[in-house]
């Protein structure tokens, strides 16, 4: 009896099997996408003009203030009008001399008609006469083209404003002379509102995405685009994509698309870099699962944990390749319903027990001795 008394004094409880681990669980379900991309681009204004001279001549003023807004026709440049001016009292002098040598010749053509009807004049004068009225009528017409022309030359001494913009730095001054032809320009005007912003997309990428609109996974998004500037601030007013170009740069593999902004307040200058946010295309039916509930293994292979059958946890591969906002956008491996555990993952095992609840839900406390189970946070 003794010895059977000290044996089972000896005798160690039986070890409790561990509690069944808490997991927190979001069902999946499917929703439409959109799929938004970043390319670097540049900004491009809207319409840039450089000012030329059309004829040669001393800048007499300069009608501008550099840096500031200029509008269309307004003059730019005045050149010395002396020697256009006298060129073109010269071509009205010509021409006026032309039309006296036409009413003369016609005159005396259609006195020679009568006479050469009845002889009175052999019909050889009448014909010269009439060749020379005609010669008359085509010189007052090439008169009256030089006249044209020197008036035209006279009004190019104005340089004016092809079109409406900011107006650069003026590369000639008062008293320079300015020469048709000459390879650099007078001035350089720019239209920055709209603005244009040109970025670059792999044409892998590119080809990737055609495939995946053939395959009737995605469907084209709309052609919003939004801007991120240099300094990490988003700009306020969004563009619209206008075009892509059907050619790919041999040299960087990629191919120029074309977005338009507004910028009224001129913050967008041409030149400067920025990050452009737009959606290509839609995913249909996609499924986003949160960032914390996806791992990898260690050949890179991306895994979540399922609250399977049983209330078991079930490990499973799905393909998660890029996110969108916090989350990865799964295209194999998960379907509508599918509980995803996204809390508690450090206790889940696969193929164990677990104790699924709503992700979210307050923690389950132990029960105080003699009491109840409490659920607190």
């Amino acid at each position: 009896m003794f010895l059977v008394a000290l044996s089972a004094c000896g005798a160690k409880p039986a070890k409790k099997p561990p509690p069944t681990p808490e997991a927190g669980y979001v069902v999946m379900s499917a929703q439409t996408v959109p799929l938004v991309i970043e390319l670097a681009g540049r900004t491009t204004a809207f319409e840039a003009s450089e000012v030329r001279p059309q004829v040669s001549g001393v800048i007499k003023a300069r009608n501008f203030v550099e840096g500031g807004i200029v509008r269309q026709g307004q003059t730019l440049y005045e050149i010395d009008p002396s020697l256009y001016r006298a060129a073109v009292d010269q071509a009205q002098a010509n021409l006026e001399n032309a039309v006296a040598t036409q009413e003369a010749a016609m005159a005396k053509a259609a006195r020679y008609k009568p006479l050469a009807d009845i002889e009175a004049v052999s019909k050889q004068d009448y014909t010269d006469a009439l060749a020379a009225a005609k010669q008359a009528t085509a010189a007052v017409a090439q008169n009256k083209a030089s006249l044209e022309t020197a008036k035209i030359n006279l009004r190019f001494t104005r340089v004016p404003a092809p079109i409406t913009g900011r107006i650069g730095r003026s590369m000639l001054t008062t008293g320079a002379l300015a020469t048709t032809g000459q390879t650099e320009p007078l001035t350089t005007i720019q239209r920055l509102d709209p603005i244009f912003v040109d970025v670059q997309q792999s044409s892998a990428d590119q080809v990737a995405l055609r495939r995946a609109l053939s395959s009737g996974g995605v469907a084209p998004s709309s052609a919003a685009v939004r801007l991120t500037l240099e300094d990490g601030s988003e700009y306020p007013q969004p563009g619209r994509l206008e075009f892509a170009e059907a050619v790919v740069d041999q040299n960087t593999g990629t191919v120029t698309m074309r977005a338009t902004f507004p910028n009224p307040a001129g913050l967008l200058l041409p030149g400067m870099y920025v990050r452009a946010h737009l959606s290509q295309a839609t995913a249909q039916n996609a499924i986003l699962a949160p960032q914390q509930a996806v791992s990898r293994d260690p050949r890179g292979v991306a895994t979540v944990f399922l609250v399977g059958p049983g209330d078991e946890a079930v490990l499973r591969s799905v393909t998660a390749d890029r996110t969108v906002g916090d989350k990865w956008l799964v295209t194999s491996g998960l379907s509508p319903g599918d509980k995803v555990i996204t809390e508690g993952l450090d206790k889940v095992k696969p193929n164990q027990p677990v104790r699924p609840v709503p992700a979210g839900s307050p923690p389950r406390q132990r029960p105080a001795p003699g009491g109840n189970p409490q659920r607190g946070r």
